[in-house]
């Protein structure tokens, strides 16, 4: 059992590299200086911006997005998530969008490729096709055991609305999901605060959900609001719609004791529910 501080960040990342990082590590520096132990960036930390800008910059992105994490983990010594940057996958016209998780010695705990990609068109007139530029990871999200904190199941983003990974992640053990992301403003103001909470309920799990924020470039707006919510649903910290962090303590007795007085994990009638082979 462990009790310690997490916190989610939210930043307006856009398409210069360098101010990102930047803009980052200050965010990363005041958590850490409240004594967060377990960081969250968002999704795209490093670059907001136009897709064939993000394609030639992928290579690049790439290498300076894993060594930033390595060396702000170290520098602040703490656990932290990059929630997403570009990896090219050698074609010169997809990524992968990964997520790296690092300990607090630089190591690498675990990665993970969204699998589920944001092909909508939306009625406010913006249309996303995530498919035209990004390859889907075919791996299954996984579940990282940090000694000290708690067990971490990760994912990205366009993930949240798949619950069916959410139940694999706590099959895996999770006890803390991590949900970063880009939401839209115009589905994030109807559905990211609920679709978080249903998370955290159906799984009986702290949520720790890293956000952008703001408009970015063109169209492109993000919702904001970065969370913390613990097993019972409540929010522990929303960040609102600046640049800032949503902070607050992670218990695991909590998700214990919560998981006891609902059982409902324990009362899943899975077999009724497989498809036939």
């Amino acid at each position: 059992m462990s009790d310690f501080l997490a916190a989610a960040l939210q930043l307006t990342s856009t398409s210069d590299p360098e101010v990102n990082f930047s803009l980052a590590e200050e965010q990363i520096e005041l958590a850490a200086r409240r004594g967060a132990e377990l960081i969250g960036l968002p999704e795209n930390f490093a670059f907001m911006g136009d897709d064939q800008l993000r394609l030639r910059l992928s290579s690049e992105l790439a290498e300076k997005c894993s060594r930033f994490l390595v060396t702000m983990a170290r520098r602040y010594q703490v656990v932290l998530l990059g929630g997403g940057f570009p990896v090219p996958i050698g074609d010169d016209e997809h990524t992968l969008n990964r997520a790296e998780l690092v300990g607090r010695d630089g190591q690498l705990l675990a990665r993970y490729d969204k699998i589920h990609l944001f092909d909508v068109d939306l009625p406010d007139g913006n249309t996303y096709r995530e498919s035209a530029t990004i390859t889907p990871g075919n791996e299954p999200p996984p579940v990282v055991d940090i000694p000290g904190l708690c067990r971490i199941g990760l994912s990205i983003c366009y993930d949240v609305r798949f619950p069916e990974l959410y139940r694999h992640l706590v099959d895996e053990g999770a006890e803390l999901l991590m949900i970063p992301a880009a939401f839209t403003a115009f589905t994030g103001k109807d559905h990211w605060q609920v679709l978080l909470q249903a998370r955290a309920i159906e799984n009986t799990a702290y949520v720790l959900a890293p956000a952008q924020t703001g408009l970015h470039y063109g169209r492109r707006q993000s919702h904001g609001h970065a969370m913390v919510i613990d097993p019972w649903g409540t929010v522990l910290a929303d960040a609102g719609v600046l640049r800032a962090a949503a902070i607050a303590p992670v218990d695991t007795s909590h998700v214990g004791r919560i998981r006891e007085q609902m059982p409902s994990l324990r009362h899943r009638k899975q077999g009724l529910f497989l498809a036939d082979e």
